[in-house]
């Protein structure tokens, strides 16, 4: 088995396990103060592992260029506005449609993939994609009448176009995380994986206290005061960047991508059998979708 597939299984996990954290933190913090603590809280853990990987492991510091600061910068803004994007959606009362729509992140990172990198798929990978990110839109709209006509209609809706805009901001900063880590150079993966996730979350964690300090220091006395419960996010949130941005310096985001829908059965699993939720024929349709596209993205590798 190919290093980047159980790296990305485990980096899907981890993303599951601080998504559950965040849910919880966010009763007691607003939106922004909820998402900040995912990056504020998380950058000291990024900084560890890379003084490990340095100190400890003698792997060496890589130097910066502008190839690097260029793609790693543009990565970090587009991830911070998909992200705020994607929660703007449950303003809507119809914001399953929306975040539908902002489950085709993979078919999109696939495109910018080939667009700034060069990077083709397989038809087999191409068909792989696409059976997941179907998989996905059948699990987010299984509340919802699921019809041609009713998703052709809300294509021209706002929740729909800000989930579309949101999917092509994630896979943006996807194709640039993975620009940055390869401009890096170097024969260590797992530094230049490192010392790339590091730079983007000191950065975004820079963006969003000056944001936070200008226009809602409420929210940021407020993450400082839940720092208890904030730093499980942080721990939580970058173990599972580390496995991502390992992953897209191994292999190409729309792979990667790909197979993160395998977080979505992972909640499943959880619901069905930890919460006993009850679960309906379209949300079991729709994992099996997912798992049969990771078999056939697998396979096709």
């Amino acid at each position: 088995m190919e290093l980047w597939i159980p790296i990305t299984i485990f980096a899907a996990f981890c993303q599951n396990v601080r998504s559950a954290l965040q849910k919880h933190l966010k009763g007691r913090l607003g939106t922004t103060g909820a998402t900040f603590v995912r990056f504020g809280y998380g950058f000291p853990f990024a900084v560890l592992y890379v003084a490990v990987l340095h100190h400890g492991f003698g792997h060496d510091l890589p130097a910066l260029n502008a190839g690097f600061l260029l793609a790693a910068i543009a990565g970090g803004l587009a991830q911070i506005f998909a992200t705020f994007l994607l929660v703007h959606l449950f303003s809507f009362r119809n914001f399953a449609v929306g975040t539908a729509y902002s489950k085709t992140e993979p078919v999109q990172a696939a495109l910018f993939g080939l667009v700034l990198l060069g990077e083709r798929v397989t038809p087999a990978a191409g068909l792989a994609i696409l059976t997941g990110v179907v998989g996905v839109v059948i699990i987010s709209m299984a509340r919802t009448p699921l019809t041609l006509q009713a998703l052709g209609t809300s294509l021209a809706g706002r929740p729909a176009l800000i989930g579309l805009a949101s999917a092509a901001l994630f896979g943006a900063s996807a194709a640039c995380y993975r620009a940055a880590s390869l401009a890096l150079g170097g024969p260590i993966f797992v530094m230049q994986a490192g010392f790339s996730l590091a730079f983007v979350t000191l950065f975004q964690t820079a963006v969003m206290v000056i944001w936070m300090a200008a226009r809602e220091p409420d929210q940021l006395r407020a993450s400082l005061v839940n720092w208890r419960a904030a730093v499980w996010v942080g721990f939580a949130g970058i173990a599972g960047s580390i496995g991502w941005f390992t992953a897209m310096t191994l292999q190409q985001v729309a792979y990667v991508r790909a197979l993160a829908q395998i977080e979505l059965v992972f909640t499943f699993a959880v619901s069905l059998f930890v919460f006993r939720e009850a679960t309906s024929a379209r949300e079991v349709a729709g994992c099996l979708l997912i798992v049969a596209s990771i078999v056939l993205l697998v396979l096709g590798r």
